[in-house]
Order: C-alpha cells, then structure tokens, then sequence
C-alpha cells in the first residue's frame, strides 16, 4: 500500500496531491507538473509542508505527528533520470554499493543477479563515467534493485533505451517488482510504460491530481488535456 497525500509550496504553484494505491503507480503529466516533486518527496529529497506519506504500513512523513524519517533510512530506491552513478566507480561497486552500505552477506551473489539479467556483467569493471546512456540506465536499475529497497521509485526509467531494449528491461522491472512484494512510482511519460507497468495511473496537472484510475481507464483519448495530446 502507498499513500502521498501531501502538500508543498513551489515557485510557481502549489503542488497539493492525494494518491492512495496499491501496487505499482504512473504519475504522468507535462514537464513542471510535479512529479517528480512527488518522487523526491517520497524519497526523503524535498520535504513536505504538510501531510503524510506511507508506503508498505510504515509512517515515512508525518506533519501531524511530526514524523520525518531520513532520507538513508527509508530503504528506498530510487533511479534518477540522471542515473546519479557514481563516476569513477565501476559498474561493479556501483551496483555493490547499496547491499554494502547495509552489510548484506550476499553481495557478490545480488550484484551478479542483476548485472546477469541486464547484460551487464560483461562490463562490471569498466568505470561508469565510460559507459553509454542506456548503459549507465541499465546500472542505475541494477543498482536500486541489488539494495532491496521497500519502496521503488523511478523517474523515465526507460527514456534512455531504444524501443528494442525497452521491451525486455519494462518486462524486467515489471517482474522484480513482482516478486518483491513492494509499491512503486514510477514518472513517465511513456503510454506503454503506463499500460504494461502501472497499476493505477495518475495523471499530474500544475501540481494536481487531474485523473486517477486504471490504466485501461486513463490512457484513452477524452479522459483529460494530456492524454489527449498523444492522440493528435
């Protein structure tokens, strides 16, 4: 389960939302809707002014209560659009470095797991700074997910693929998701994103929950302005 129900002043508006789901969720909207606001806050990176935020029955940010927990102890894993790789790591201590900070038995074993899967092991030693976009998109997903976290966010997870790679990386996800158990957010602006990986889908409008529901629901023309767009 997942609740953001939060409030928080931006520069140019209000973002006052209220997403209550289970599984894996689509927040969607143009560029400065505030999604991304939502994943940071989520994640611990931008604070709240009021409201609550829960994720798997446990209290993350609470105003009333005064409950804001740290960002490192939230066990969340978040892929940045920016990927936010360590540089002059390798591919190998990049992915590592979640399951170590954490002192699991099983790093070795994690890290292979998810490079294997990605086709990535091949490359574990070269430094990250070297690698190609989609390349240092498949390590950042590595990386989030050898850390186990109990709350996955992901910001365009896939904008940095090609169509072909997309397909096989969304099956992926949508199966490690699966088989953790966790609730996801997930920021996109992709329709097959939304149909194949969301659970429920939420499209964003100035800082405001537009629409809400099933993605066979949502992703039709005539629901609201931003979906209509893609039918054009």
């Amino acid at each position: 389960m997942l609740r953001i129900k939060t409030v928080k002043k931006l520069r140019d508006y209000t973002l006052d939302v209220d997403i209550n789901a289970e599984g894996t969720v689509i927040l969607m909207g143009n560029n400065g809707s505030g999604k991304t606001t939502v994943l940071n806050m989520a994640a611990g990176v931008t604070r709240p002014d009021a409201g609550i935020i829960e994720a798997s029955d446990r209290v993350l940010f609470d105003s009333r209560t005064g409950v804001d927990v740290p960002m490192e102890d939230r066990n969340v894993g978040y892929v940045f659009q920016n990927y936010a790789l360590f540089p002059h790591m390798s591919v190998y201590d990049n992915v590592a470095f979640g399951p170590r900070m954490r002192e699991v038995r099983d790093v070795e074993e994690r890290v292979r797991g998810e490079l294997e899967e990605l086709g990535m092991w091949g490359l574990r030693d070269a430094k990250a700074v070297r690698l190609s976009g989609g390349q240092k998109q498949k390590v950042a997903l590595a990386r989030c997910l050898a850390a186990r976290p109990s709350l996955l966010l992901m910001d365009e997870p896939l904008s940095a693929l090609d169509v072909e790679m997309q397909g096989s990386i969304r099956d992926h996800i949508k199966r490690r998701i699966r088989e953790a158990h966790i609730p996801a957010v997930i920021a996109t602006h992709s329709l097959l994103d939304a149909a194949e990986l969301g659970d429920r889908v939420f499209v964003m409008d100035t800082g405001r929950v537009a629409a809400g529901g099933a993605p066979e629901d949502i992703l039709k023309k005539g629901v609201n302005k931003f979906m209509d767009n893609f039918f054009r």
